[in-house]
């Protein structure tokens, strides 16, 4: 079996001595900065290869995203795999009575009346998050 997006990350996070945190914190302002420039260049190369391909190369950026969002997680000490579950948990909430699905035209499934929004406080509490805490 393969390890985990996160535990990849961890591993070349360890492995090239960046930073990696254990519990969720906020970091120096200068790291946030360069971790959210890092998100902001993997996003244009996907936006850019969505549109003009190959398949391949759209794969490879997807991915570049992943990996980078995983890394940023990790620099905040955020189990991502943990957050993610909850935000399924919660867009799970969007199906109304009998499956029904709300739809904007250009498809992207709308919160109707039962969807019950993430608590992600909560999962980065569970996590050990204190917040105002400073790494």
């Amino acid at each position: 079996m393969s390890a985990s997006p996160a535990d990849l990350v961890r591993e070349f996070h360890r492995a090239f001595g960046l930073d990696a945190r254990d519990t969720p914190a906020e970091v120096a302002p200068e790291l946030a900065a360069h971790r959210g420039e890092l998100l902001a260049e993997e996003a244009r190369e996907v936006a850019e290869v969505s549109v003009t391909g190959p398949l391949d190369r759209l794969a490879h950026e997807l991915a570049d995203v992943v990996y980078v969002a995983y890394g940023t997680a990790l620099v905040h000490g955020i189990d991502l795999d943990a957050v993610i579950a909850e935000i399924h948990r919660s867009n799970m909430t969007k199906r109304g009575p009998g499956g029904r699905v709300s739809r904007r035209a250009d498809g992207k499934v709308l919160k109707g009346e039962h969807y019950e929004a993430p608590d992600v406080s909560r999962v980065l509490r569970e996590q050990g998050w204190a917040p105002g805490r400073e790494a």
